[in-house]
């Protein structure tokens, strides 16, 4: 049986490729505090990559989620900060706060799998 994507306020549209189901809660935050004073990535207003999809992003993220390192000068932060003035969205390093909205530490994010959004797994 197929399992549907819930609809959620600032997501719209599907994706049409499907990946193995991720434990989303092995990778993010359970709240905002637990990565409070580590370092993101705050860039001018970029839309979600994904067809149909409304989101706006003001940080660097994973399916929608505000990616965080614990270190401000860690070389995957200052990659994917230099990165994103590359293509001109004046990266600014800060840090996260729960106000941000939730997060997720890259390095859990990486180990499983770099998910992305709008992508389901089958049941």
């Amino acid at each position: 049986m197929e399992r549907r994507e819930e609809f959620q306020l600032g997501r719209a549209g599907m994706v049409e490729t499907a990946e193995p189901d991720i434990d989303e809660e092995l990778w993010r935050g359970e709240d905002g505090e637990t990565h409070a004073g580590w370092y993101c990535v705050r860039t001018d207003p970029f839309p979600c990559p994904a067809p149909g999809c409304v989101f706006v992003a003001v940080f660097m993220t994973a399916a929608h989620l505000v990616l965080v390192w614990q270190e401000r000068d860690d070389p995957n932060l200052l990659r994917h900060a230099g990165r994103a003035k590359e293509v001109g969205r004046n990266p600014r390093v800060v840090s996260y706060e729960a106000g941000f909205g939730p997060s997720a530490s890259y390095y859990a994010w990486e180990a499983a799998g770099r998910p992305v959004h709008g992508i389901r797994g089958k049941t």
